[in-house]
């Protein structure tokens, strides 16, 4: 990927930028390394001269952690070229569909990647997304799991996301047609989202009870722009609207996500990259809580690779995981590493 000449230096979307060599001068081995792992969020994409593909995965899967099956989900990557709103997407999940062709003929490696496909239909077609939706279940071979429509929005106008969602759309009707066919074709819903949206998630998940809801990124705890210095205010804040989504039994939650640049931890901005142990102390108040919040059997740990290898490196990450994990039963490891991730998205054919 693409390297940077300063630690602030971002790409577009204002994610972080990949640093190979500032990755490079810290190193650690795998904790745990027969611990299965499902990786349930990652991306694939080209950025101009960025790119995030299948080699990079691959040997990011080789860190030494036992990464059996990853998931991947949507970026907007590879859209049809002058298609309409309803079939532009499509590209996407065709060429998902395809490495995950490749990676299942074994030449590749053990780790099956892109086992499961998280896509993305736009649910503003209201009445007419359900066709998009079987054109992907048709498309992707019953690799295709659900979709994410990324609503991340502030009235600030910070970054969260390169989309550029507009505000209410959790709330909006149109979207709400859209998504009622969800729950009829047996698809799940993920969210990226930012804190002071969990309201608006939670309203959703509680008009859709029998539809699967995956909150993404712990909820998006915001450090930047006018909260950047609040934390133990939005900490608060979060913790309180996290325990109210957590009583709906539909939704689901990943732990990551906290090495982007919207919880403003800043890292990046560091001499050396952190280890394991900083990273593990930094980020267990908000994984601890969704843990508490949602159970073991409703959690499930995250890498959003490459978006937080501006961070660090995807054997720091997962070794930062199991230390937050060290005191869990190993019924409760299996369901956090792999155990949720295969339930939600329905990976039957992984061996754990």
């Amino acid at each position: 990927m693409t390297t940077a000449t300063h630690p602030s230096s971002q790409l577009p979307g204002d994610f972080l930028t990949v640093r190979p060599d500032w990755l490079a001068r810290h190193q650690e081995a795998a904790l745990e390394p027969e611990l299965p792992i499902i990786d349930p969020h990652h991306h694939l994409w080209v950025h101009g001269t960025d790119s995030y593909l299948l080699p990079e995965l691959l040997t990011d899967l080789g860190s030494g952690h036992r990464i059996v099956a990853t998931v991947y989900v949507e970026c907007r990557a590879m859209y049809r070229a002058g298609a309409s709103l309803e079939t532009r997407s499509l590209g996407e999940t065709e060429f998902v569909n395809g490495v995950a062709a490749m990676s299942a003929s074994g030449l590749f490696g053990p780790t099956r990647a892109c086992a499961a496909i998280v896509g993305n239909v736009d649910l503003t077609l209201g009445d007419r997304a359900q066709a998009a939706l079987e054109a992907h279940m048709a498309a992707a071979g019953g690799r295709f799991k659900g979709i994410r429509n990324v609503s991340a929005w502030h009235a600030s106008g910070l970054r969260a996301t390169s989309a550029n969602p507009p505000p209410g759309l959790l709330r909006d009707a149109g979207f709400r047609r859209g998504f009622s066919a969800l729950g009829r074709l047996g698809l799940s819903f993920d969210a990226w989202l930012v804190h002071t949206q969990l309201d608006d998630f939670l309203d959703l998940a509680r008009a859709f009870p029998d539809t699967t809801l995956v909150l993404d990124h712990v909820g998006g705890p915001l450090g930047i722009g006018p909260y950047v210095g609040q934390r133990e205010a939005v900490f608060a804040d979060w913790r309180q609207k996290i325990q109210a989504v957590a009583k709906c039994p539909n939704v689901r939650v990943k732990l990551g996500g906290l090495g982007m640049h919207t919880p403003g931890f800043d890292f990046h901005r560091q001499p050396l990259p952190p280890d394991s142990a900083t990273l593990a102390q930094a980020w267990r108040p908000y994984i601890e809580t969704c843990i508490e919040a949602f159970g073991a059997q409703r959690a499930m740990f995250e890498s959003n690779f490459p978006v937080d290898k501006g961070t660090c490196s995807y054997e720091v990450l997962w070794n930062a995981f199991k230390r937050i994990a060290a005191g869990c039963s190993p019924t409760e490891k299996a369901a956090l590493f792999a155990g949720t991730a295969a339930g939600v998205y329905r990976m039957t054919d992984i061996a754990l």
